[in-house]
């Protein structure tokens, strides 16, 4: 199989995954037009904001997770935001990505390399340490269903860097 036939074939496959994964207008190059909301909250401490596919790189196949939003707590204590992903089936050991002590707000912002294969949770836990006391954790790589424009865009993305 040449190069460009195994990229082409990679590109639908993930287009064909993305019929069922990705949101209405999630994945546009360089954009965050099209974002989805999420949210996840634990003792006094709830964190929310948007989340979208970004290709930043017109040269890799791949797109970038981005996740956008705030930490807020109302109350007493120190609170942490986590996230955890599984590539291929391999997964990463928990990452803190912000952290609040006390009553406030500060900003929790990342980006993780993504593909179809790629899943990941966000999460709260008490604490600023180890994330052993946590809340429910919300899964930011699942997207809505949406309508079959989703599926172009997302085709669109993949295949924008493999096109002959």
């Amino acid at each position: 199989m040449s190069a460009r036939t195994w990229l082409w074939a990679t590109a639908t496959a993930g287009a064909l995954l993305s019929l069922v994964t990705a949101p209405a207008g999630a994945a546009t190059l360089g954009s965050t037009a099209h974002t989805v909301s999420w949210s996840a909250g634990y003792g006094t401490a709830q964190a929310d904001g948007q989340r979208w596919l970004q290709k930043t790189d017109p040269t890799n196949v791949f797109a970038d997770l981005v996740v956008s939003g705030k930490l807020t707590n109302s109350g007493e204590g120190c609170y942490s935001v986590w996230t955890q992903f599984t590539l291929d089936l391999f997964p990463l050991p928990p990452f803190k990505h912000a952290q609040l002590c006390g009553a406030g707000t500060v900003d929790v912002d990342l980006s993780q390399s993504y593909r179809p294969t790629t899943t990941g949770t966000i999460f709260i836990c008490k604490g600023t340490e180890n994330p052993t006391d946590c809340g429910a954790r919300e899964y930011i790589t699942s997207w809505p269903i949406g309508s079959g424009r989703a599926a172009k865009q997302v085709a669109a993305l993949y295949t924008a860097s493999s096109r002959p």
